[in-house]
């Protein structure tokens, strides 16, 4: 082995362990050596204390994130041909995979992004993509519509009105 790979090889064994000892600790943001490591700022090195640093530090480095349930149920009722790829109710992100809608010829992939617990249309950002591309604004516009209209009806029926 080379010189200049065992250098590689523990220059990486290092990172690795500063990176590991930084998720490890009391579970405070205070303790940790490298700063506020649970926000993109704080990797980036955007300065400054901002006020979801300052709620992350106070419960222990979680940030809370409401989603509209209603909008999260909504979306993967009215796109439940998709299959799923991944999801993270915490941050409001759904990922779907290449599906063909009922009745229809071509497929098409969707990214949900729900902003807010508010049941409200900036709340709710869908992209749709086709497999050469992005779709039609038209399609995207009619399943944000969908996903809405499915949202009120579920409030509804939940009796929250």
């Amino acid at each position: 082995m080379t010189g200049f790979t065992k250098l590689i090889r523990l220059t990486f064994g290092i990172g690795l362990v500063a990176t590991l000892s930084a998720c490890g600790g009391s579970g405070s943001l205070s303790s940790n050596p490298f700063g506020s490591i649970g926000s993109l700022g704080g990797i980036f090195g955007g300065g400054g204390t901002t006020a979801a640093t300052q709620q992350a530090a106070r419960t222990g480095g979680v940030e809370n994130v409401a989603v509209n349930r209603y909008l999260w149920a909504a979306s993967l009722d009215v796109l439940s041909f998709l299959p799923i790829e991944s999801v993270d109710p915490f941050t409001g992100i759904i990922v779907m995979g290449y599906g063909t809608p009922p009745g229809g010829s071509r497929s098409y992939r969707a990214t949900i992004f729900i902003t807010d617990p508010a049941l409200d249309a900036r709340s709710l950002d869908v992209a749709l993509l086709t497999r050469s591309g992005p779709a039609a604004a038209e399609t995207t516009r009619a399943i944000e519509d969908a996903i809405l209209s499915r949202a009120r009806q579920l409030r509804i029926a939940d009796g929250a009105l």
